[in-house]
């Protein structure tokens, strides 16, 4: 098992608070590795991307579908993106060479999500990568 899927088992779903997670890298805009069972298709790894690649208000006045769902932004800036739709959610943290995906659902706290997803992308960004 790699480095990084290590991190998305440890860092992130040992919080019982993040459903699914993944690594998408920047520069091929490509798929790295995901926590088992949790997909992401190209046309999400490019909406995820174009989040953060043209005007962060963009989707704040669009919205955000990923995974076959619509999702309301609640924040974009230049380093993350946070969405929710009903009772689940989508966390993305932006680093040099990666987004970092998590994903919540009902019975999860989103702020534990959202906290350990930021922590994760401080410590690449110190590492950086």
């Amino acid at each position: 098992m790699s480095h990084l899927q290590n991190l998305l088992l440890d860092a992130l779903l040992g919080t019982k608070h993040v459903d699914g997670a993944a690594f998408i890298k920047l520069q091929e805009r490509s798929l790295c590795v995901a926590s088992p069972g949790f997909s992401v298709m190209p046309s999400d790894v490019q909406t995820l991307v174009n989040g953060f690649a043209k005007n962060p208000l963009q989707p704040h006045r669009e919205g955000l579908y990923f995974k076959e769902k619509d999702y309301k932004c609640v924040r974009a800036d230049d380093c993350s993106l946070y969405a929710k739709s009903e009772n689940t959610g989508v966390v993305v943290v932006k680093t040099r060479l990666y987004l970092l995906v998590a994903t919540y659902t009902a019975g999860m706290y989103p702020s534990v999500c959202v906290e350990a997803t930021e922590k994760l992308g401080d410590y690449l960004r110190k590492k950086g990568s």
